[in-house]
């Protein structure tokens, strides 16, 4: 193997380094990446990948049991390196994703390379996502060291990085001041060509239901459906919406797992719990389950809604939120900082009060009601997202203009 101008690590990769690789590749610039064994991988990548069996954690204290997974993870990516450095790669530029220790190693092994880190997420014990919901209990003295912990290999990936990169500005201001220096705010960008507006269609068919042009969709998307993404509270609204509009259809896409927070107590999953709590008001005829829908029939219901719900707790900001108001969605949103950093009520969506449920109901029903008096708030999403979210029209003159200001290689910045 030749040398490789640019190294991304990331478990999942291409996950939020897609737009970025799909760049540099066309480019012309030389691409590795470093992950999982199960990750999906992208064409002009060079793929390194490692296999990572479980750990056995029973002899490890509590709070270091994150750390033990990190550290062993990086163990695999010193083995995927030194592959690739025996193929004669030696990476200028290197972006990694620190959430999983996959970080830890790459200093020692690239001493002379530009580092970049993804600045997604710091975790607090209060005053940001944890303890924002009280309906669920604290985590106590130990679940909050714990949550402490989870930044231990963030914070040494931050300390070895040349410059790091947040995709909003309310995610870099979670991290610790003596940080921020160093990180830069650029989004990873939409293609908001191929989420453009769609032309109406009267009818749609979406994983085998078929929806009439009479019928009023509601939509709400989270890759698993949990309190984080508020889906407590957009369960609790739709006995109000289903009695108040008879045509209503309300369309839930997302997963039965925990990406975030812990799982229901009595349940197997929050799903089963809020029909435990609500269902007996609900149409079931009117309550769709869609579970991880193809990506285009993603698009064709969310371009098709008469709104679009987006709730969560003050944490990392979702896509699929900036991807429906790219489509031209109605977004209503809870006014919680990720989202009210993008989202403007009454301009270009529509805040409610996180826990307010009624409100949440009430500018739905309107929303369903007086669908053409939100037409300019839907261009006005749409406009909001191409001139800040753009991948290429916007997004990647913030990455150059990092790169270049990092002193990385001047090889790959004259490729640029």
């Amino acid at each position: 193997m030749s040398e490789v101008d640019v190294l991304f690590v990331h478990n999942n990769f291409p996950a939020q380094f897609r737009n970025l690789a799909r760049m540099f590749v066309a480019k012309g610039l030389r691409v590795a990446a470093i992950a999982s064994k199960g990750a999906p991988g992208m064409p002009g990548v060079t793929m390194q990948r490692y296999t990572f069996p479980a750990p056995k954690l029973d002899h490890v204290h509590p709070f270091a049991r994150r750390f033990e997974i990190e550290s062993r993870r990086a163990e695999q990516v010193i083995y995927a390196a030194n592959l690739l450095k025996l193929d004669g790669f030696r990476p200028r530029l290197i972006y990694v994703h620190p959430g999983w220790g996959e970080a830890l190693p790459l200093r020692p092994l690239f001493p002379d390379a530009t580092i970049c880190a993804y600045a997604e997420f710091y975790y607090a014990p209060s005053g940001i996502d944890v303890g924002f919901d009280r309906e669920f209990p604290s985590f106590g003295v130990d679940g909050e060291t714990r949550v402490v912990l989870r930044n231990a290999a963030t914070l040494l990936s931050l300390a070895d990085a040349d410059f790091a990169v947040a995709p909003t500005f309310w995610q870099r201001s979670v991290f610790p001041r003596e940080f921020r220096p160093k990180i830069r705010v650029a989004h990873d960008g939409l293609d908001t060509d191929r989420l453009a507006p769609r032309e109406p269609q009267r009818e749609i068919e979406v994983a085998g239901r078929r929806f009439g042009a009479e019928d009023e969709i509601v939509t709400f998307v989270s890759r698993n459906l949990e309190p984080y993404r508020g889906f407590h509270i957009f369960m609790r609204a739709l006995p109000a919406i289903l009695k108040a509009r008879p045509r209503a259809q309300i369309c839930i896409m997302g997963g039965d797992e925990v990406s975030y927070g812990a799982p229901p107590l009595d349940h197997p999953n929050w799903r089963t719990a809020m029909l435990t709590e609500v269902g007996a008001h609900l149409d079931p005829a009117r309550v769709h389950f869609l579970g991880a829908l193809p990506y285009e029939e993603y698009q064709t219901l969310v371009a098709r809604s008469a709104a679009h719900v987006y709730l969560t707790y003050p944490f990392v900001l979702s896509w699929s939120m900036l991807e429906a108001m790219s489509m031209g969605a109605l977004v209503i949103g809870s006014d919680t900082p990720p989202v009210a950093e993008v989202l403007q009520h009454g301009e270009n969506g529509i805040l409610v009060p996180f826990f307010d449920v009624e409100a949440l109901s009430a500018r739905i029903i309107e929303a369903l009601a007086n669908p053409a008096r939100f037409q300019p708030i839907r261009r006005a999403a749409r406009a909001t997202i191409v001139e800040n979210f753009d991948f290429e029209r916007r997004c990647w003159a913030d990455h150059v203009q990092i790169i270049r200001d990092s002193g990385c290689s001047e090889r790959v910045i004259e490729r640029l």
